[in-house]
């Protein structure tokens, strides 16, 4: 590998990371502001008609559930652009195609 092809590899990498960094910044900070807006609902809704507890509370946390698979999700995604970076391996099939 030459110096070229090294920087190349450096800079996919460093890029990767700081998408992954933001990718999974961003998961959190929907996932707090999901929790935060899905109990707030629940109390109000418990303040409107407090009869209605056990039916909000079965509702609350089935949508709960699905707001916090997100964030595994999105951890998913950022673990393959960590470990198998498909932009890696596109980006030196170029080189190689240019014939570097």
């Amino acid at each position: 590998m030459d110096a070229n092809m090294i920087n190349l590899v450096g800079a996919i990498y460093a890029s990767t990371a700081v998408g992954v960094g933001v990718i999974l910044a961003a998961a959190g900070l929907g996932s707090a502001l999901g929790w935060g807006l899905i109990c707030a609902k629940y109390m109000e809704g418990i303040a409107r008609q407090p009869e209605l507890l056990p039916l909000l509370r079965i509702q609350m946390f089935i949508t709960a559930g699905l707001m916090e698979s997100f964030p595994f999700i999105v951890l998913a995604f950022a673990m393959y652009f960590t470990f198998a970076n498909p932009f890696l391996g596109a980006a030196l099939a170029a080189v190689k195609g240019a014939g570097g």
